[in-house]
């Protein structure tokens, strides 16, 4: 197999084999095309060495794999409208397996290799190998309700559930693609070979060409970089030793409890996902270091546990600790887990270089309640997170401290930066931009329904043709010019609990849109106007308002209608008018019955949207005045 038709074929004959089982193992099928295509285009690279092998899928396999999983999306399927429900459920059971399980399942069942070659590929002797495998079935099969000889057809109609979505490209294009990086690697080769002859040739004749004597050989003069080197941009020499996280007595003196430290590793084992909204095992993938460590109280009679974990990782420079920082932040800020709501974001004052904290609910039974900081000081970024049972209030306040105290032993390291107060303050802002349209609202935003379990989804958005937020009484439009000024910027988005048997009318919608200041303000105006006159002009409708604010730059208006539409029947409608400076949006909400928002989560979700609106950019070719 050396010719480019042998890697064609064996390209054509593996390519959908390696995209199933790298769906399987992560869920996200386009993580999982991109890392196949890859390992694809790396193995034409090597493909002198692997054309010799009996069985070349065995090494583009794990390439693929780990591929797949350090670039995939946790629970990215949950976000696919068109993966039918046996396939879904299938995912779900899989991602709550330990990473072995998995691995071992998806070779058995969906690459069919021998038991001695599965314990190889999952790295574990062949007696330890067979226990995860037997656990992991019998764990796959009681999550499915099947019995463990279903399984093979379990995995049949996941694997078969990836044909045809999506086109892979051509060999040839692959082929280039390997040839490229074939001669990129030789370049990268040859620069080294001739920076190292160089190099040694300095170390060997001074500038008079007079060789060194033995005494002198052993003295290297350092290499003067060329141009000014930022101290952000310089590599470190990164330690970061486990005396530098976190111990249960600074659990203890915050947390109520009797505190135990359960593990502390590199995460490297497992699926890496040691936090709540975690995307990827590391924010920094070419970092130096990372540890995390568990703590735990169990609290009184094993009830009301509360879990804390810490994860730091140490970047090579300041600047990729930056990065580090923000997309750490980002994975809280714009958190992609179903049924999790952002109920608020602050800043920790004083705390390392730069410092955030998350508030966050999983409303999933039983709910839980996550008071999650992220610092960064020098080279480090650290993540505190706690678990809280239950809905109460947590003490923000505790939260920062703890996160303070992470700050405080990493500062102490060489590379760290800024240290942090025992106590800092903690001062409310706004969320951070996330979302292909950071001005709407997003699944994060939204509370729980009443009496339904199921998630939010939201649409892709859209350009508002019609304006489903509107009421009967406002008539708003964002498509149509409004008083001589055309509106720039819109977008619309509808949320829905697509797997909740509601009614159709069932759902939320925002739309927004920019205009002139001055027309802004006068299309606030003009809806609350319109729903203060409603009911004089509509004897079906009552209209309730709920609350109003106005500022110079924000204003916000809610109302709650009840629409008479026959005698023995009414229809509830929720609706909100927002403006931050010049961008309007207008949201509407219609509940169903047995299906509702608590009181005041539509108001709270109001105050959400003025903030995210805020990001909404000026007027196209208008005046702000």
């Amino acid at each position: 197999m050396r010719q480019p038709d042998d890697f064609d074929a064996f390209y054509k004959d593996a390519r959908e084999r390696l995209l199933a089982q790298t769906y399987a193992l992560t869920g996200d099928l386009g993580a999982s095309r991109r890392a196949v295509r890859e390992a694809f285009v790396v193995g034409w690279h090597r493909w002198r060495k692997l054309s010799r092998l009996e069985q070349p899928e065995e090494v583009v396999r794990p390439h693929a794999w780990r591929l797949a999983q350090r670039n995939h999306t946790a629970r990215v399927w949950h976000r696919e409208k068109d993966i039918a429900p046996e396939v879904r459920a299938t995912l779900d059971a899989l991602g709550k397996l330990s990473i072995a399980q998995r691995r071992a399942l998806v070779l058995t069942q969906l690459a069919s290799v021998s038991m001695p070659q599965m314990a190889r590929e999952v790295g574990l002797p062949p007696e330890q190998a067979e226990r995860e495998l037997q656990s992991g079935a019998a764990s796959l099969a009681l999550a499915l309700d099947v019995e463990t000889v279903e399984l093979r057809a379990v995995f049949e109609r996941l694997g078969a559930s990836v044909h045809g979505r999506g086109r892979w490209p051509r060999a040839t294009i692959v082929r280039r693609s390997g040839a490229a990086r074939r001669r990129t690697h030789t370049i990268v080769g040859v620069l080294g070979a001739v920076a190292a002859v160089v190099i040694s040739g300095s170390l060997v004749t001074d500038a008079a060409g007079v060789r060194p004597s033995l005494d002198e050989a052993g003295t290297r003069v350092p290499l003067l970089p060329v141009g000014p080197v930022r101290a952000s941009d310089t590599p470190v020499a990164v330690t970061l030793p486990e005396s530098s996280l976190l111990v249960p007595t600074d659990l203890q003196e915050r947390y109520a409890g009797r505190w135990a430290q359960v593990r502390t590793g590199d995460n490297s084992a497992g699926n890496g996902l040691a936090v709540p909204c975690q995307r990827d095992r590391y924010a920094d993938p070419r970092g130096k270091a990372t540890l995390v460590r568990e703590l735990e109280s169990p609290g009184r009679g094993g009830a009301g546990r509360t879990v804390a974990v810490q994860l730091t990782e140490a970047s090579a420079t300041t600047r990729a600790a930056r990065r580090t920082f923000r997309t750490t932040a980002a994975w809280y800020a714009g958190c992609t887990e179903s049924q999790v709501q952002l109920l608020g974001t602050r800043t920790p004052t004083a705390v390392g270089d730069e410092a955030l904290q998350f508030v966050l609910r999983r409303w999933r039974s039983p709910v839980t309640t996550y008071v999650i900081g992220v610092a960064r000081t020098g080279g480090y970024t650290t993540t505190t997170a706690v678990r809280l049972v239950g809905d109460a209030t947590p003490d923000r306040e505790a939260g920062a401290a703890l996160l303070a105290a992470g700050v405080g032993k990493l500062c102490a390291l060489p590379e760290g930066g800024g240290c942090a107060p025992d106590a800092p303050d903690v001062v409310d802002r706004d969320p951070l931009p996330t979302g292909q349209r950071p001005a709407l609202l997003s699944e994060v935003d939204l509370p729980p329904v009443t009496g339904v379990r199921r998630p939010w989804v939201g649409t892709e958005p859209s350009r508002p043709t019609t304006n489903a937020a509107a009421t009967g009484c406002d008539s708003t439009s964002f498509s149509d010019p409004f008083k001589g000024a055309r509106f720039s910027r819109t977008a619309t988005r509808t949320f829905v609990v697509p797997e909740a048997d509601l009614p159709q009318e069932f759902g939320l919608t925002e739309t927004v849109g920019a205009l002139p200041v001055g027309r802004a303000q006068a299309l606030v105006e003009q809806v609350r106007s319109r729903l203060a006159s409603c009911p004089e002009r509509d004897l079906n409708t009552e209209v309730e308002e709920l609350s109003r604010t106005d500022t110079k730059a924000f204003s916000l208006t809610a109302w709650r209608l009840d629409i008479k539409v026959t005698d023995a029947r009414s229809v509830v409608f929720y609706m909100a008018i927002v403006r931050a400076r010049t961008g309007v949006a207008q949201i509407g909400f219609v509940p169903a019955r047995g299906a509702d928002l608590q009181p005041g989560a539509f108001l709270a979700l109001a105050v959400r949207a003025r903030a995210r609106l805020a990001q909404l950019p000026a007027p196209q070719g208008a005046a702000q005045g």
